[in-house]
């Protein structure tokens, strides 16, 4: 057994400075010894799929300056109804949208007085969010795009790039997690068979990163943490496992 182990590792070797390891998440797997001998290879597998966003939400609102607190809340609800407005037009009802409340605070500026640094007051800001929510993505795109023209004349708007959501990331994750687990095998059986011992029993397995990323990115390889991009409609889902078998 031991000279077959050995010959394990001899070629295990061999394969690695031919780069056939070069990137331990290629094959993902090393033999190992412990204890009184017994030997185990640990390997990684990755299972991916592409998955679409189903829910978008977009944050909208609200920003001004005012001479005084009185001025500014007025100067904040007489902007709102246009706001309401645009959203209106492109199909976001009152049941879409979650308003924030309005905000008036002291507008604070830096400036030198000689050699002294101070803040000073400068008027009032006025501000308000609306989320919002919608299960159909192309109005939120067209939106984002269509705001642009408020800004562009003179209207005290403000905005944020969409977030684009996947709903039941669980069952997303779940549903890879096997197909991880079987890569891990086969990998598992190709160091074997090159060294020439054969897979045991599954003795431990620990799910590693889990990924949302954008559908063409090939980002997300590391063993730990994980991404979960929201900046596109198009993405793809991967996990990664890490397992440890047996070898007889």
């Amino acid at each position: 057994m031991e000279r077959g182990i050995s010959r394990a590792l001899v070629i295990l070797g061999a394969l690695l400075t031919l780069g056939l390891g070069g990137s331990a998440f290629i094959l993902g797997g090393k033999f190992r010894t412990i204890g009184d001998n017994t030997q185990k290879i640990v390997v990684k597998g990755l299972a991916e799929k592409p998955i679409e966003a189903d829910v978008a939400e977009w944050s909208v609102g609200i920003w001004l300056i005012g001479s005084d607190f009185g001025a500014t809340l007025n100067a904040l609800r007489q902007a709102k109804p246009e706001l309401e407005a645009f959203l209106e037009q492109h199909g976001f009802a009152a049941s879409a949208r979650e308003e924030g409340g309005e905000q008036v605070k002291p507008n604070m500026v830096g400036e030198y007085a000689g050699n002294h640094y101070r803040q000073v007051q400068q008027g009032y800001i006025g501000t308000q969010n609306i989320r919002v929510r919608s299960d159909d993505l192309q109005k939120i795109v067209t939106a984002h795009k269509e705001i642009i023209q408020l800004a562009a004349e003179g209207k005290p708007v403000v905005y944020d790039s969409p977030d684009y959501l996947v709903r039941d990331l669980e069952a997303i994750k779940m549903s890879l997690i096997g197909a991880a687990t079987e890569n891990a095998r086969q990998r598992a059986e190709e160091f074997a068979k090159v060294g020439k011992v054969k897979v045991g029993a599954m003795r431990s397995a620990s799910q590693g990163a889990f990924y949302i990323l954008p559908a063409h990115s090939d980002a997300g390889s590391d063993d730990y943490g994980g991404t979960y991009d929201k900046t596109t409609i198009a993405k793809k889902a991967r996990v990664v496992v890490t397992i440890e078998y047996g070898i007889d």
